[in-house]
């Protein structure tokens, strides 16, 4: 299938490693000119070296700070003027810390706020424009199963990411005279290093080893494996493509059927 990105220009955030790295190589193994947003330089160096290695396509890198307004005005900026425009943009940031309500101050609920909320209105907000300007565009956001049902031990990821399902649900409606589409895709047990040190804190405190806390987990998984980062990316790649033309305002799982709500 052509998802007809030849030449688009994809902005991918939170892209150094994990799912927005392999979101940024879906993109990128599609002829799509892919800018990649991180805090860490050196990882995001390093990120497109390993992109361009596999994919034989160059990959812009910006700095940047997901909870800083004027890191996120800055790159999006940088990327209309390097790539000449903005077509897709991936919203992302790395998940917030593990805890209960006991567990958190009212700084840990700002923090949670700025990383994984804000920084997605203000990443959608600053690209608006060229979207718009574009006469088309794709919004895609990373966000968790927790937008159908919440995680234990992740309060802040469960409230904020229900907060960017409700956004893609309200924009879906206000976007389109503008021909952009918007939709979140929601990673379940995906073998990132995310999960394997939310796995390894749970083991820690359950006096068990890393092994048997993933074993256990992934019985309650249908499909009985957890996923890849790449199958998770090409999902992120068609909602973001235009080969996706009548799907809005929606929340996409790639969970392996592991949540069961309707």
């Amino acid at each position: 299938m052509d998802l007809g990105l030849g030449g688009k220009s994809v902005f991918v955030a939170a892209a150094s490693k994990g799912l927005g790295k392999a979101s940024a190589e879906a993109f990128a193994r599609e002829g799509a000119k892919v800018t990649i947003a991180s805090r860490s330089e050196e990882h995001l160096i390093r990120a497109a070296e390993d992109i361009e290695a596999s994919t034989g396509q160059k990959v812009a890198v910006i700095q940047m700070d997901a909870t800083s307004q004027d890191d996120i005005a800055g790159a999006i900026r940088t990327t209309v003027q390097t790539q000449g425009g903005l077509d897709v943009v991936v919203t992302n940031a790395g998940g917030p810390p593990g805890g209960t309500f006991a567990d958190m101050q009212d700084e840990d609920w700002q923090r949670g706020y700025e990383l994984n909320l804000l920084s997605v209105i203000r990443m959608i907000r600053e690209a608006l424009p060229h979207l718009r300007s574009a006469g088309s565009g794709r919004i895609v956001n990373l966000a968790s199963t927790s937008i159908k049902q919440p995680i234990e031990g992740l309060i802040l990821s469960n409230v904020f990411r229900a907060g960017v399902q409700s956004l893609t649900k309200t924009l879906a409606g206000e976007l389109t005279d503008s021909g952009i589409l918007i939709n979140t895709v929601a990673p379940g047990r995906i073998a990132t290093d995310r999960i394997t040190e939310l796995d390894s804190k749970r083991a820690q405190s359950e006096g068990s080893s890393l092994e048997e806390i993933q074993s256990r987990i992934v019985k309650g998984i249908p499909l009985g494996r957890m996923g890849e980062p790449e199958e998770f990316a090409r999902i992120v790649a068609f909602y973001g493509s235009w080969a996706n033309t009548y799907v809005t305002g929606q929340s996409i799982l790639v969970d392996g059927g592991m949540i069961r709500s309707l």
